[in-house]
This record gives structure tokens, sequence and C-alpha cells, in this order.
């Protein structure tokens, strides 16, 4: 049953929604670029110039997440919900989605219960409230899609396996939305499946 889903879910990830080859695919990382350095980038509660500002990032910040892009506009996460910053003063970075790597803040995390993985050296490690030394699996191998900077990843460790799918994601314990859903596979005597979403900002 196990080996069953896991097949499934493999090939959902990995033969998905066709990706079109452009610039860049969603979640992706962003500099912001043309604003004067006595100024700030304003966040605005809404796509738009005259929604409300709900935060402000810096002339010089570097590794923006943009989760979502909406006639021009990106939606980020900021402090424990969204806002959304105009792609106009937003540059692309072309470092984040290297074929069979993972960014170098790429996580997952859920709830119910409350568990959180990420690559750490040679291993992928699970952590959990009452885990918080993690298990530490050696990682085998990091599958990509073949498609042109497409997010989608399987993170293949020792008795675990990682799948994270671009897909508007919530926690469902804060405001924040993510750009990555995540599902979690762990084998042995005790298999079971662990959903949530995954991150790439730091």
């Amino acid at each position: 049953m196990v080996r069953t889903a896991l097949a499934l879910v493999l090939s959902l990830v990995l033969t998905g929604p066709a990706f079109a080859t452009q610039e860049y695919s969603l979640p992706t990382l962003f500099d912001v670029l043309g604003v004067a350095s006595d100024d700030v980038l304003n966040i605005r509660a809404e796509p738009n110039a005259s929604a409300p500002i709900v935060g402000t990032l810096a002339p010089d910040a570097r590794g923006i997440e943009v989760v979502e892009e909406r006639r021009n506009w990106g939606r980020i996460n900021t402090g424990g919900g969204t806002g959304w910053v105009s792609m106009r003063y937003l540059s692309y970075r072309t470092d984040v989605w290297l074929p069979g790597e993972l960014p170098p803040a790429f996580r997952c995390l859920g709830t119910e219960p409350f568990w959180d993985a990420r690559r750490e050296g040679n291993d992928l490690v699970l952590r959990s409230p009452e885990d918080q030394e993690g298990d530490r699996r050696p990682v085998q191998a990091v599958l990509d899609t073949g498609v042109f900077r497409s997010p989608a990843r399987v993170v293949v460790a020792q008795g675990m396996t990682l799948f994270s799918h671009p897909q508007i994601c919530s926690d469902g314990m804060s405001d924040r939305l993510f750009g990555l859903t995540a599902t979690l596979v762990l084998l042995g005597d005790s298999p079971r499946i662990l959903t949530g979403c995954c991150l790439i900002g730091p």
C-alpha cells in the first residue's frame, strides 16, 4: 500500500502540470533592485498601489521569496502574514533552482502533528517538538523534473522520501502562504505520511 502511494505521488510530482520554458517559476527568490538607498520598498495588503502598507523591505534586501504573482505584484510572507510588493523593483535570482540541488534555506514543515524537515550536510533531518535532536537519514538523491528552473523536487533519503511540489499552501496556524506543498513518506516498522508546506526563504 505504501509503495503504491509512493509511486503515485512520485508520478504526480515528476509528470504533473507541464511548465513552459520561462525566466522563472514560482516560488523563487528575488533581490530588491531600483529602490533609492534612502527609501524602502512597501509591502501592501493587496496587489495594488493604493492598498494599506503592512511592512517594508530595505533597498538592499536579498533572497526575498515570492510565492505568487498577480498583475505584476508578488506575494511574500511578512511576519505572521502575507503581503504584496511591486515586481518592478524585484530582480529574480538565477542560482535558486539548480538541477539536482536544493536551495540552501529549503525546509518543509507541518502541523497535526508538528514536524520540520531540512537537509543538513548529507542528511535529511526530521525534527518534532518531542525530538529536537532529529532523525537523521543519509540523502541518496535529489530529483528534479528536468524542466528549466522547475521548483518540484523529490528528496530520497534512507527510509524517508520528501516530495515537494509548487502549489499555494497554508500551514494552518498562521496567515502565511507558501509556494510549495510537502508530502513526507516515512518507511520502516510503522510507515506513515506527513503533509505540510515548504519554503526557500531565510
